[in-house]
C-alpha cells in the first residue's frame, strides 16, 4: 500500500514538530484557561517534550494532569516562531519507569542546579514532572503562520532596575587592581 499525500504530510509535520522541540532550549506553553503563555525550559523524551516544575523550579500554573495546552517552540537560529501545537499533559508518576528517563534527560538540560547529585530525588519530593503529548496537527508552521504579532505585555514581578553604581566605585575597584 502506498503512502497518501496526507500520510507524507503528517510525517513532515511530526518531523518538524520533533526537531524543533529537540534543538530549542525553550519553549512557550500555554495552558487551558490561561491568558498569557510562559517560557519553560524543557527535553525531548519518548515523543513528547517534558518538563519539570513547581517547587524550586520553574512554575507549571495552569498545567494539570489531563488538561490541554497549547506549545509554540522557537527556531534555534533566528528564535521567532517556528511551529506551534496542540498537546495533552500528562503526570507522570515519581519513581516510575516513564518518570526516571523523563528525569535522565531533564538533569542534563538543567543549568546551575544547586544539587546536582540529588535532583532526581528533590524533584520526586517537591515537583512535578509533566510530559506534554502532541494532541493534533500543527496549528502553525513554516508557511502557514498567523498574521498578528503574538507579542505580549511582561509577567507581573516585584524585581526592579538595578540602581545606578555609586561614582566612587570603579576608581575604588581599578586602584585595588593596580596594588596587587
Amino acid at each position: 500500500m502506498e503512502p497518501t499525500t496526507t500520510d507524507a504530510a503528517d510525517f513532515f509535520d511530526r518531523a518538524l514538530l520533533e526537531e524543533a522541540a529537540k534543538k530549542s532550549g525553550l519553549l512557550w506553553v500555554l495552558a487551558e484557561g490561561q491568558q498569557q503563555s510562559r517560557a519553560l525550559w524543557h527535553a525531548w523524551h519518548d515523543g513528547a517534550v517534558v518538563v519539570v516544575g513547581d517547587g524550586a523550579e520553574q512554575p507549571l500554573h495552569g498545567l494539570t494532569a489531563g488538561s490541554t495546552a497549547t506549545v509554540t517552540v522557537r527556531s534555534k537560529d533566528k528564535w521567532g516562531r517556528l511551529t506551534a501545537w496542540p498537546a495533552r499533559v500528562v503526570e507522570l508518576t515519581p519513581q516510575s519507569g516513564a518518570w526516571l528517563g523523563a528525569v535522565e534527560e531533564l538533569k542534563g538540560k538543567r543549568l546551575n542546579a544547586p544539587d546536582t547529585d540529588t535532583i532526581g530525588d528533590r524533584w520526586a519530593r517537591e515537583c512535578r514532572v509533566l510530559r506534554l503529548e502532541p494532541a493534533g496537527p500543527l496549528t502553525e508552521q513554516p508557511g502557514a503562520m498567523p498574521d498578528g504579532s503574538h507579542a505580549t505585555t511582561p509577567m507581573p514581578t516585584s524585581v526592579t532596575t538595578r540602581k545606578p553604581i555609586p561614582a566612587g566605585l570603579p576608581k575604588l575597584l581599578l586602584k585595588r587592581r593596580r596594588t596587587r
